[in-house]
């Protein structure tokens, strides 16, 4: 019966409604495999409910279609809008929980671009990427315990020889004057030795042995990490360079795989090229200390190449406390050092650098040391590290992408 004549009738409109929604008598329910064949057709029927795309089906819709929307009252924007806060704090919270972790991501990533273009050098000739990681992998062990053999023997010896040097400073301070009249006014020695048979000097220094060994526990295991990240990510790049271009869409792969490249070549081409710089330092630095008869100059050489790959302010950082330690030897050796040192870095600054970084990174002097001061402050000395080459990426993008798109508007 029509819905338009029920309206002479109490409840004829219910009773109506009701005979809409039971099936026909004798016609079955379908089952589901034909229900669901019958979707697409379903859809596509004209009628009162919201139109659903034909195309539909088992394929396309394997977990059924979308409902409607809900409706967007105050409640549920407000309740929207309290989750979004709340997921923002504990994302910021974790972040800062796991800055260590999220450091170690960052440096693995950037020594795996960096090396890359080492690995593809490898593959032009002829060696497969699993072969030329292999290889390269293998040298950047062999520089890391090569540091480490260069540095543990020189403290080990030395702290031998502060031990055994201990009694003989304890009997200076005994036989010094101004320590006897202190003595003689404020019992100093007396007061030093209850503090050691009694006080708490035993604890502190078994404390402070334990905790030496734990931060070298930690930067052991720490290096291991970054190894191992390292690894992965220089084995997965192609892989991951692919995924991310299949997030961008079809029309605009082939300039964004351009741009990706240009970065990714910048950034590979400032590691490597810092890393060289560093090495060129530390080089020269240990011909140098070797030839003046400094003593540890390895280790000292070391300490010079590790200061110079921070921007800015590390070779200076390094060529003033290996000058610092010449001083400790001999006056004349503190002397030539800080000379050697000043003529080096006018020879790198305005000789090595420029050649070597010529092809890497193009950054604006400016941009240069505002990229370094807040890389600086957000991860400290890893943050000056690797603030120029985003600094390039994001100069290229502004270059590339914002400009021509502002002139078109």
């Amino acid at each position: 019966m029509p819905r338009a004549a029920a309206h002479g009738r109490p409840g004829a409109a219910g009773a109506a409604e009701v005979t809409d929604i039971l099936p026909t008598a004798g016609v079955p329910y379908p089952t589901p495999s034909e229900d669901r064949t019958a979707g697409g057709r379903a859809a596509s029927a004209p009628g009162p409910g919201p139109a659903v795309a034909a195309d539909a089906t088992d394929d396309s819709a394997p977990y059924g279609v979308p409902g409607k929307p809900f409706a967007r009252g105050p409640f549920l924007w407000g309740f929207t809008a309290a989750l979004g806060v709340l997921t923002a704090w504990g994302l910021a919270q974790a972040l800062v929980s796991s800055r260590s972790v999220i450091v170690l991501i960052v440096v693995a990533a950037f020594l795996a671009v960096g090396l890359n273009p080492v690995v593809e050098g490898l593959q032009r000739w002829g060696l497969g990427r699993r072969w030329a990681i292999s290889i390269v992998f293998l040298g950047v062990i062999v520089m890391f315990g090569l540091f480490g053999l260069a540095i543990v023997p020189p403290v080990g010896e030395q702290t031998s020889d502060f031990i055994s040097a201990v009694p003989g400073y304890v009997q200076e301070l005994l036989g010094n004057p101004t320590i006897k009249q202190l003595d003689a006014d404020y019992q100093i020695l007396a007061k030093v030795q209850d503090y050691i048979t009694n006080g708490g000097l035993g604890a502190a220094v078994a404390g402070g042995i334990l905790g030496a060994g734990a931060v070298v526990l930690d930067a052991f295991f720490s290096g291991l990490t970054l190894l191992v990240l390292t690894l992965y990510f220089l084995s997965s790049l192609p892989t991951i360079k692919e995924y991310m271009l299949r997030l961008v869409p079809a029309t605009r792969r082939a300039r964004t795989s351009a741009i990706g490249d240009e970065i990714l070549a910048g950034i590979g081409g400032y590691v490597a090229g810092n890393v060289l710089i560093s090495v060129i330092a530390g080089a020269l630095s240990w011909l140098f200390l070797s030839i003046a008869g400094a003593r540890y100059a390895l280790a000292l050489a070391l300490v010079v190449a590790v200061t110079d790959l921070i921007p800015l302010v590390g070779a200076t950082v390094g060529a003033v406390l290996v000058s610092a330690v010449g001083f400790l030897q001999s006056a004349t050796l503190g002397i030539a050092c800080a000379i050697f040192f000043i003529v080096y870095q006018q020879v790198e600054n305005y000789v090595i650098y420029p050649r070597v970084m010529r092809r890497s990174v193009d950054v604006a002097p400016a941009v240069t040391v505002i990229a370094a001061l807040f890389g600086g402050a957000l991860l400290g000395a890893v943050g000056a590290l690797l603030a120029i080459p985003v600094a390039a990426a994001v100069a290229l993008i502004v270059r590339e992408v914002v400009l021509p798109r502002q002139a078109r508007m």
